[in-house]
């Protein structure tokens, strides 16, 4: 089956459109004489700086508030007390600061894309002040899908997994440069995707759908076209988290984890993405809070490991890049060192960007005295700064105004064009695992819906939720339904209440999210079975969902539950297109992990 009401041109479209909005030429080599001469120039600029400008260019810390100058009270109390000032203005004249981060939620960094260019006009301001001027590298973490920070107003793409599952790199091309394009007219140059990391531990708890896949090759091209996608956007793209943290069980946010690879099957397995990442021209690659004893025996993790970051990164891989390190608040990094030591070990393994110190003024100071008292050498602080600068040159931040343009914003962010091309790409990724007896696409007379299940809230606004918005998907597809959400951990009276409620409907859509072996899910999906009410599961995050699950009649896989994931899952569900995704990472059975339940690359369509 096709949908005939938007063709092909339209995606295509969109591209030329997105192609036409793009703000810098990033991802161009210059020959050995512009390198030559930018890298003069830059020097000049490094040379009329003080040793504790040259320190602040290596920083980028959070913040608090919605604007640069004038945030709320409560966000200057915030900032007051965790920073030691009230505002990032402040906070970059004290420290004279290189780099931002903006988050959503629990910094209020973000509402709407004016507010957001507006930010970015006071923190490049607050730039221009210093007694060296150089514009900020503001940045970001937009991956998309499950990982996302701006919601309302910017287009939402299907994340890295889904777009793994679609098979297409000019999708993933054409979602790095519409994401890449909408920050750049943001203010926002620099976007720490895509991973690259090989998602072959299914229990993985921090990078799984995170992930374009389990197959090291399949992900190195996805990486490839989405470094493409972002630079050619005039945006900074961030290949995470080298080495590597596809194969572990433990979060680095709360511990340091074990790669246990041995050399070769690092060689294998890790490496092949970042190779791909380096050959497409990747301007930073990320470092990860993990210790990998085949490449460094030391066991300090990889972002404090000279074996790592300059052995294997600089010299056997040969980038010479911005190697930015993962946040450093994280338990990960802090287990063996103290704050003040962790940003000086950092710069001392070869990292250039100091991302997110738990305490800035801890941080800095620890690198100074390490200046001060021989540690690190003025050379060395000039070599990050010099890396820094030169991507700050290549995105034009050094030679254009750094500042937004409204009507840019109104006329890029959220077009409707890249809306569309978003819609079209989640479409080809929603797959297909299961369809007994070709119970889907839903029949005619199937018109009355029961939607229950897992319905986690939108990963930037937490007012919508899963499903009621999978409900009204259906509904703009004149379905007329009931929409009853369950939870992650159904008790017995809600699993009742949901069975009752599918008596009557023509058929069920169950959402499941994350289940595990002793999940109540199971016994919810398995009753409403057992109703004799047709049902259909829709796995709203990871596609190893199905293997917990006894016999369904139709399952599918969306691996997220933003509104565009669940509008493409909707018509597919519908019939109005055909699924074509096709599984970017193996399924193992439950009961024996030995044994594949569902091969990478499996996906049925309604042609077979």
């Amino acid at each position: 089956m096709q949908d005939r009401s938007l063709s092909r041109r339209t995606v295509l479209a969109s591209a030329t459109v997105v192609a036409a909005s793009t703000v810098g030429a990033v991802g161009v080599t210059a020959t050995p004489a512009a390198a030559h001469g930018r890298d003069h120039r830059l020097k000049k600029i490094i040379s009329r700086m003080s040793v504790e400008a040259k320190i602040g260019q290596l920083f980028v810390p959070y913040f608090y508030g919605t604007s640069a100058t004038s945030p709320s009270e409560f966000d200057q109390e915030r900032n007051l007390r965790e920073l030691g000032v009230r505002t990032v203005a402040e906070l970059i004249a004290k420290y004279h600061i290189g780099g931002v981060i903006y988050f959503s939620g629990w910094t209020n960094n973000i509402h709407d894309p004016r507010q957001i260019a507006d930010l970015s006009d006071g923190v490049q301001r607050a730039s221009l002040a210093l007694p060296t001027p150089v514009p900020s590298l503001i940045s970001i973490d937009q991956e998309h899908g499950v990982n996302v920070r701006i919601g309302s107003g910017a287009t939402q793409l299907p994340g890295a997994m889904a777009l793994g599952a679609g098979r297409s790199l000019s999708d993933a091309r054409t979602a790095g440069l519409i994401s890449g394009t909408e920050l750049a007219a943001l203010g926002i140059r620099q976007n720490f995707a895509p991973v690259a990391d090989v998602n072959v531990n299914p229990a993985n708890p921090i990078i799984n759908v995170r992930s374009f896949g389990a197959d090291a090759r399949e992900v190195g091209r996805m990486v490839a076209a989405q470094v493409t996608g972002y630079q050619r956007a005039g945006v900074v793209a961030c290949a995470k988290h080298f080495p590597g943290h596809g194969d572990t069980g433990q979060d680095s946010h709360t511990g340091l984890p074990v790669i246990t690879h041995t050399r070769e099957e690092w060689e294998r397995i890790d490496a092949p993405p970042f190779r791909a990442a380096i050959a497409a021209g990747v301007d930073s690659i990320m470092t990860a809070h993990l210790q990998v004893p085949a490449l460094d025996p030391s066991n300090d993790p990889a972002t404090l490991s000279p074996a790592i970051l300059q052995g294997v990164l600089r010299d056997e891989l040969g980038f010479d890049g911005v190697i930015v390190t993962d946040a450093l608040n994280m338990q990960g990094v802090r287990t063996k060192y103290g704050d003040d030591r962790v940003p000086v070990l950092a710069l001392k393994a070869g990292a250039d960007q100091l991302l997110f110190p738990p305490d800035i003024g801890v941080a800095y100071n620890g690198v100074l005295a390490a200046v001060h008292g021989g540690e690190i050498t003025e050379d060395r602080l000039d070599e990050s700064v010099l890396r820094i600068l030169r991507l700050k040159d290549k995105v034009g931040l050094l030679g254009d105004s750094p500042y937004t343009s409204r009507r840019e914003v109104d006329r890029v962010v959220g077009a409707r064009v890249h809306r569309l091309a978003a819609a079209r790409i989640a479409e080809r990724t929603t797959t297909l695992l299961v369809n007994e007896d070709e119970a889907l696409p839903l029949r005619r007379r199937q018109r009355k819906l029961l939607v229950t299940g897992a319905s986690p809230a939108f990963p930037t606004d937490d007012t919508r939720t899963t499903v009621p918005e999978l409900a009204r998907a259906f509904e703009e597809l004149g379905y007329r339904t009931t929409h009853l959400a369950t939870g992650r951990e159904p008790d017995a009276a809600k699993i009742d209440e949901a069975v009752a409620a599918a008596r009557g409907r023509d058929a069920v859509v169950v959402t499941t999210d994350n289940v595990g072996d002793t999940s109540a899910q199971r016994t919810l999906v398995s009753r409403l079975v057992a109703t004799g009410v047709p049902v259909v599961h829709l796995a709203v995050r990871n596609p190893y969902d199905i293997a917990h699950l006894g016999d369904v009649p139709a399952s599918l896989a969306s691996y997220c539950w933003t509104e565009v994931e669940l509008r493409a899952a909707a018509r597919v569900i519908a019939g109005r297109v055909d699924p074509r995704g096709r599984l970017p990472v193996p399924v193992q059975r439950a009961d024996d992990p030995a044994r594949v339940l569902f091969p990478s690359g499996h996906g049925l369509s309604y042609d077979d």
